[in-house]
């Protein structure tokens, strides 16, 4: 098991990415309001045709690749941005609609909000006794 500064979680041979290579973690923030979640990540030099987003009951994946621009030769003495694939599940707080997410992704910022189900229902009481 080997573990990199560029991750939050430490990988091994098993943790590959569907590129084919160990993947980085994705920091995120999730936010739930009265009608929706909003979850917020910093995905700078992501691309939107290397974002792949799904959900699946109650847990949002995002999955992506930021390609590495190694123009200038030379020795590289200090490299703190990740470059690669990362991946981050996360389990939601509450029931969503699965048919409502919405993914935007402007200024270097992906936003993702989903609408939570209704959890209230209008029930009819039938009274037996006029029947």
């Amino acid at each position: 098991m080997s573990s990199s500064p560029f991750t939050l979680s430490s990988t091994s041979d098993a943790d590959t990415s569907w590129f084919g290579e160990p993947e980085g973690q994705l920091s995120v923030d999730v936010i739930e309001t009265p009608q929706e979640i909003v979850v917020r990540s910093a995905i700078a030099g992501v691309r939107s045709s290397d974002l792949d987003i799904t959900l699946s009951h109650d847990t949002l994946t995002i999955r992506g690749k930021r390609h590495a621009h190694h123009e200038e030769q030379g020795t590289i003495h200090v490299q703190e941005c990740y470059w690669g694939s990362f991946s981050r599940s996360i389990i939601l707080p509450c029931l969503v609609e699965s048919d409502s997410v919405d993914a935007v992704l402007q200024n270097g910022i992906l936003t993702i909000t989903i609408k939570k189900k209704s959890t209230s229902s209008h029930v009819s009481v039938i009274d037996l006794e006029d029947l």
